[in-house]
């Protein structure tokens, strides 16, 4: 019964969507009840875009092993804003 994991969007889907909530909550124009509720719908499209990188990154590493043929990885630096 986990309907959000089949109904997420993709991660450019979901980007584009939290840089539109940033863009509405920096106008100032936006009610506090309003708010609040775009501060969690951007937390949750956060934690999507978080999740589509990370699997990315698995991926790559996964990708870099088998082309190498060997068993080290190189982790895939990642920056995170403060």
């Amino acid at each position: 019964m986990d309907s959000d994991k089949t109904a997420k969007p993709s991660f450019e889907a979901a980007l584009a969507k939290l840089e539109a909530i940033v863009d509405s909550m920096e106008s100032g124009d936006v009610p506090l009840a309003d708010l609040l509720a775009k501060y969690e719908e951007g937390s949750k499209l956060l934690k999507v875009c978080e999740g589509r990188l990370k699997e990315a990154e698995l991926k790559i590493e996964k990708l870099k092993k088998a082309k190498d043929g060997g068993a080290a990885f190189e982790p895939f630096e990642t920056t995170r804003p403060e």
